[in-house]
């Protein structure tokens, strides 16, 4: 069999066989991280595979697709596939994920074994939701992602906090997952089809229900169980405490993709005329949460926290863009979940490092360490300027393109919103650049003095110089992941086809004679 058909499930599945062999291997020495190494960067190599050889289809394409049937009732399919929007998804989460056990090297040096499983499971749940065309089986994938997280923050969560942070984290996101359950089985019993491409050619032919309110019941259950996992203002209650608790491994991948993703391929897909309704709505909550992020991340003193808020401004420019419906808007905030992911896993791994040395994320007791610790203040001024968005760097690029499409809106207000927006970007700026000056410049804290200073060492170099080449890449090169996200971004932003009743020629003859006229009919989409 051609490689094509099957690489879909190896990469799925090949992280899975991983934390089985996981559980069979002795916890000695650095079995643990060897092996767990060996598995993500084998996996990550396999998704070099989609970007070499994918090529952009029509509407509806999917490329590398497995379809075969599974359960005969309910029909549920093994039907996997992706496109310009989750191909580059799995390729971030394969490229991430040798990265986390790197820098989890030495810090986990306790319940190694049980860690290192749930960070494959992980793996395993992420990729299964970027791949998924079945909706029951992309269900059961959304699912598993709650287990292994909230398992690894309960139990490797850094203080007495971590239980509480746990099942915070756990009720936000299960108790919307419920009631997506709840939506997901009306669509199937209006439909009869878990298939996700059919039910995106019915949705837009408005063939999923003639229900009025059903289909805005269901798209809003939809949306508020992914507005909780991104999470979109003023939905992020967990946030904070789940990134103060959650080792580094386990919080580069927390806040951001499996959301954003799914609004966008289900949300935007399943319920078109319902998400363009709400648009309005969603791009005032998203300038809101650009600012708050950025304001509260203002006056924080701890670096988790000021992260983890800085993490919801991130998410909510992704948000403001992909709710305008214009294709730049769309473009850019696709684009901006990458850079979300790769900017936030270089800092949050750089955080994880200080602590690694000095025990404590309090910025009070730093300072002065630029003149110790060269190499690691570069790489943090670095992820500074790409979080920030200057020129030639990832940041720049999606942020550009979410305000470009903002202003070109036709939407009620959207120049004051993208106004307000576009002041995060200061805000930004202010909160970043004030932690590289409270870390690294002026007068030593206490802990910068009383601690031998230690600068990056091989193994860390090798964990974070990657993410800092891909900043740079995604900057000036970033026509090469355009153009297969484009796409993508063109469907995504395409007005959905209005409902249309056309009536058959009628013959002369028949008119004349008074015949009666043949019934209506709905025209098929190739007639639209």
């Amino acid at each position: 069999m051609n490689l094509d058909h099957s690489i879909l499930t190896l990469l799925t599945f090949t992280p899975l066989a991983g934390a089985v062999l996981l559980a069979f291997l002795p916890d000695k020495g650095k079995i643990m991280q060897w092996t767990a190494l060996a598995v993500t960067l084998l996996t990550f190599l396999m998704t070099l595979h989609l970007p070499a050889h994918y090529t952009a289809g029509g509407p509806g394409h999917f490329a590398f697709e497995q379809n075969v049937g599974w359960i005969d009732s309910p029909a549920i399919r093994y039907h996997l596939g992706v496109d310009g929007l989750s191909m580059w998804l799995v390729v971030l989460t394969g490229f991430l994920a040798p990265l986390g056990v790197l820098i989890s090297w030495r810090t986990i040096s306790e319940r190694k074994k049980l860690f290192y499983i749930l960070f494959l499971l992980q793996q395993v749940a992420m990729i299964g939701v970027f791949v998924s065309l079945d909706l029951f089986l992309y269900y059961a994938f959304w699912e598993l992602t709650l287990v292994p997280m909230a398992i690894l923050i309960a139990i490797f969560g850094r203080t007495e906090n971590r239980r509480r942070a746990a099942i915070k984290y756990f009720l936000y996101a299960f108790i919307p997952s419920a009631i997506l359950l709840v939506a997901v089985l009306w669509l199937y019993i209006n439909t009869g089809t878990f298939d996700i491409p059919q039910l995106t050619v019915l949705a837009a032919t408005h063939g999923l229900s003639g229900n009025t309110a059903g289909l805005w019941l269901a798209s809003l259950a939809f949306l508020a169980a992914f507005a909780v996992k991104v999470p979109i203002f003023p939905l992020h209650g967990w946030l904070s405490d789940a990134v103060f608790e959650a080792p580094t491994a386990a919080v580069m991948v927390l806040a951001g993709k499996l959301g954003l993703y799914s609004i966008l391929r289900f949300s935007f897909g399943l319920f078109p005329d319902q998400s363009r309704q709400i648009a309005p709505l969603l791009i005032a909550l998203g300038a809101i949460g650009i600012v708050y992020g950025a304001l509260i991340a203002l006056v924080q003193k701890d670096l988790k926290r000021l992260a983890a808020f800085g993490t919801l401004g991130h998410v909510s420019v992704v948000v403001l863009g992909v709710f305008t419906f214009t294709i730049s808007g769309v473009d850019g905030g696709i684009y901006q979940t990458l850079n979300e992911g790769i900017g936030g896993a270089a800092l949050f791994m750089l955080m994880g490092v200080l602590y690694e040395r000095y025990g404590t994320y309090d910025m009070r007791e730093y300072g002065g360490l630029a003149a110790k610790l060269p190499w690691m203040v570069t790489l943090f001024v670095i992820t500074t300027l790409s979080v920030i968005g200057l020129p030639m760097l990832n940041g720049f690029v999606g942020e550009f393109l979410v305000f470009s499409g903002s202003m070109q809106a036709n939407l009620p207000h959207h120049a004051f919103w993208t106004a307000l927006a576009t002041s995060g970007v200061i805000l930004t700026a202010a909160y970043m650049l004030m932690m590289i000056q409270k870390v690294f410049y002026g007068s030593l804290g206490l802990k910068s003095e009383a601690v031998a200073a230690r600068d990056l060492d091989a193994r860390e170099h090798l964990a974070l110089w990657p993410v800092i080449a891909v900043m740079l890449a995604m900057g000036v090169a970033s026509p090469y992941w355009m153009q297969s996200i484009d796409p993508a971004g063109v469907e995504l932003a395409h007005e959905p086809a209005s409902e249309v009743i056309a009536l058959p020629p009628v013959p002369q003859s028949q008119t004349d004679l008074n015949l009666e006229q043949p019934p209506t009919t709905t025209a098929s989409p190739e007639a639209r």
